[in-house]
């Protein structure tokens, strides 16, 4: 991880300087920074290699003191754009012990200089997360060098207290990232819950429901995923009161926390089955968002529900054809134990309409892998009761370029999961509409004066092969997305 230092001085030796550049060279700007000399040579160099300023096209030479980079950017970059920006220049630059980069505002846009700085300082920290806790040895040239980026800007429009709010998302997906990556005999749901109630330090109110609460409760479709396993869920309540003159909460989140996920008596195939650690990515996402948000100290209040637990094969693991009552009193027939993320998520649903009574409701989980197969690892699937709580979420999601796709949820859906001897069952018995079906089972569990969104995240909680702002692993999906939801709020 990279120090960030934002700072209005010149930095002379033992640096690499880097000057940014939108359509053209504005020279009375960059002479801010750079030495006259150093100026000089770059405009030179950029007359001799026809340097014209078009997007990613870059200009480098050397110094005595310092390596001097100019690169170009689109005339009209957003936000996003500069992020991948500072992660392009984490991955040229990670063997270098330092360097400054030279903000400027562009023509144009919006976007203004401290925005610039503060979104390539977030590129850079979002690239240079690493999970290398359980190496016993590391080559050191395998590591990174680079420990400190300076930000430099005129007129002092960028500070540390400026950039804090970047610096809490940063924390906030490093976060979700970090449980996620962990393997599961490393994060159990007791392990887990604890890890969560450590956040408490940050004024979050968080409480841990042990298993023998959850029976009192009634998280019975819950503990039916658990019953197989030795290691005992939890349920973890997160409350952040950022308007104590208000009473509601202004928004809930419930993430489905699978530690691990071997498909229990339906057990899933071997190949890819390391895999199911990840199963936990959605209460990640909500876990992170909530660290943020109180990072972030937003106006608002917001109480998130994650359900822990394991589902394991077992002489005491729920059998397919078992009819488990739900804590809502409806009453579900199990198909197929591999569809256990709907039944963890279905209590915590019901659970926190009725103890909290949110009005406003998102649930997040790698819920199924029929949406892998219809949108692929680009981007997630969302289905809701409300289209404008919708469209805010798909905002929200384009916003954060963490993006969600529209599935529809209808009666001729609905109809697929009715059961001949429950109220309903957890699978559709064909091969049909897997995600479709699966939040329609959840939509059985939302009381008709709440607002509900359903995300399933399948295929974005982990990244093959790393991208600019992502590094190969878990990807703390959703934090981004909730964060800018709940700025938008």
């Amino acid at each position: 991880m990279v120090e960030i230092i934002f700072s209005n001085k010149k930095e002379k030796k033992d640096i690499v300087k880097v000057g940014l550049v939108f359509g053209k060279i504005n020279k009375n700007y960059l002479a801010n920074f750079f030495d006259r000399d150093e100026l000089d040579l770059l405009i030179s160099l950029a007359k001799r290699e026809n340097f014209k300023a078009e997007k990613n096209e870059i200009l480098a030479t050397k110094t005595k003191n310092a390596d001097l980079v100019l690169i170009a950017t689109d005339t009209k970059p957003s936000a996003y754009d500069f992020e991948v920006l500072g992660a392009k220049l984490y991955s040229a630059f990670k063997d270098k012990q330092k360097i400054c980069v030279y903000a400027q505002s562009v023509a144009n846009t919006k976007i203004k200089t401290a925005e610039i700085a503060y979104n390539i300082a977030l590129g850079f920290e979002m690239s240079s997360y690493s999970f290398d806790k359980y190496f016993t040895t590391k080559k050191v040239q395998s590591c990174p060098k680079l420990e400190t980026v300076v930000f430099a800007a005129k007129n002092k429009v960028i500070s540390k207290d400026g950039y804090k709010d970047y610096a809490a998302l940063a924390t906030g997906v490093r976060y979700a990232r970090d449980l996620t990556n962990e393997p599961s005999n490393q994060l159990t749901p007791a392990i887990m819950a604890d890890d969560i109630k450590r956040l408490e330090y940050l004024g979050l109110k968080v409480e841990v429901l042990d298993k023998k609460a959850m029976h009192e409760k009634e998280f019975n479709l819950a503990l039916s995923v658990a019953q197989g396993s030795a290691n005992e869920p939890r349920i973890v309540i997160l409350k952040y009161i950022g308007n104590p003159d208000k009473q509601d909460f202004d928004l809930g989140l419930v993430g489905k926390g699978v530690t691990f996920d071997s498909g229990g008596i339906s057990l899933k195939p071997a190949a890819g089955m390391w895999d199911m650690k990840q199963d936990m990515a959605g209460s990640a996402a909500v876990v992170g968002a909530m660290k943020t948000l109180a990072l972030q100290k937003l106006k608002l209040n917001v109480v998130a529900v994650v359900g822990l637990v394991e589902n394991m094969p077992s002489g005491t693991a729920t059998r397919p054809g078992d009819v488990v009552r739900s804590m809502s009193g409806q009453t579900v027939e199990i198909l197929n134990t591999d569809a256990e993320g709907r039944l963890v998520l279905a209590d915590c649903l019901w659970y926190i309409q009725q103890e909290y009574n949110v009005k406003k409701l998102v649930n997040i989980a790698t819920l199924t892998g029929a949406i892998l197969v219809a949108l692929g690892k680009e981007m997630a699937g969302i289905m809701g009761n409300n289209q404008g709580f919708i469209n805010n979420i798909v905002k929200a999601g384009n916003q954060s370029n963490e993006k969600v796709w529209q599935l529809p949820l209808t009666k001729e859906y609905n109809q697929m999961i009715n059961s001949s001897i429950a109220d309903m069952k957890n699978i559709s018995e064909g091969r049909y509409a897997g995600s479709i079906t699966a939040g329609c089972f959840l939509q059985r569990f939302i009381k008709k004066d709440v607002k509900w969104v359903h995300i399933d995240m399948a295929g974005m909680d982990n990244v093959d092969k790393p991208k600019p702002l992502y590094p190969k692993g878990a990807s703390g999906f959703g934090v981004r997305l909730f964060n800018q939801l709940m700025k938008n709020m």
